[in-house]
C-alpha cells in the first residue's frame, strides 16, 4: 500500500473514529485545516476521507460547509427496518456457520457484559462489539460491509437506547436469548430473536424522542 494510501484510510478511520465515539457531534462542523492539525495528517488525504464520508451520507452540506449529518425521523425509521432485516439474517447465518469457538466467545461477552449494567456509554460499545461479532459469525462478507454500513450510520443518533431506564437489563437477557438459539443451532428462533430485539431498541428510541419533545 502506497503512503498516500495509508494516509487516506488513516484519516477516513481516525474521523470516522471521532463521529462514532461523539468527539464530532450531529451538526457540527468539519474543517480540513482544523482535522488536518488535529490528527496530524496533510490535508489532502482529509479531503479524500471527507468527500468519502459525504458519499456515505454520514457528512452533509451546508452552504460551503460540511457537517457531521443528522436524522430525521423517517431516516431513523427506514434505517432501523434495513437493520432490523439485515441483523436477523446475520442471526439465522451465525446459526448455521459459527463455529463452537465463536459461539463460546458470543456467551463470554453477554457474561461479561453483565458488569456494565448501570453505564450505558460503556454498555453501547460492548453492544456494538457484541453484534459485530454476530455479523463475523454469518462467514457473509456482504453481509458483514452491509451491516457496517448501517452501524456506522448509527453513529447519527445523539443517544443510546441503553440509556432509557430499564432497557440495560432488558437488552442484556435478550442478548442471552439470541445466543441460546444460535448456539442451538435453530436458525429461525435466532432470527427471529435478533429482529425482535432491534425492533424493541427503536420503540425504546422513539420513546425517548418522544420524551424529549414533551
Amino acid at each position: 500500500m502506497s503512503q498516500s494510501r495509508s494516509n487516506q484510510k488513516d484519516a477516513y478511520a481516525l474521523i470516522l473514529e471521532a463521529i462514532d465515539s461523539g468527539i464530532y457531534k450531529p451538526g457540527d462542523r468539519l474543517v480540513e485545516s482544523d482535522l488536518a492539525e488535529r490528527f496530524g495528517v496533510s490535508r489532502t488525504p482529509i479531503r479524500e476521507a471527507l468527500q468519502r464520508l459525504e458519499t456515505q451520507s454520514l457528512l452533509e452540506r451546508d452552504g460551503r460547509s460540511l457537517i457531521v449529518a443528522s436524522l430525521d425521523h423517517n431516516q431513523m425509521a427506514e434505517l432501523y427496518v434495513v437493520r432490523r432485516e439485515l441483523e436477523g439474517l446475520a442471526a439465522r447465518l451465525a446459526a448455521r456457520h459459527a463455529t463452537e469457538e465463536e459461539i463460546k466467545v458470543l456467551k463470554e461477552m453477554v457474561e461479561a457484559d453483565d458488569k456494565l449494567i448501570g453505564d450505558p456509554a460503556a454498555l453501547s460499545k460492548a453492544n456494538r462489539r457484541f453484534h459485530e461479532q454476530i455479523h463475523l459469525a454469518s462467514h457473509n462478507r456482504y453481509l458483514v460491509q452491509q451491516l457496517d454500513l448501517v452501524h456506522r450510520t448509527m453513529a447519527l443518533m445523539a443517544t443510546t437506547s441503553l440509556a432509557a431506564e430499564g432497557r440495560s437489563e432488558i437488552a442484556q437477557s435478550e442478548h442471552k436469548g439470541i445466543v441460546d438459539a444460535i448456539s442451538r443451532r435453530d436458525e429461525a428462533a435466532a432470527g427471529e430473536a435478533l429482529k425482535e430485539h432491534i425492533s424493541i431498541a427503536f420503540m425504546t428510541r422513539l420513546k425517548q424522542d418522544a420524551s424529549g419533545r414533551g
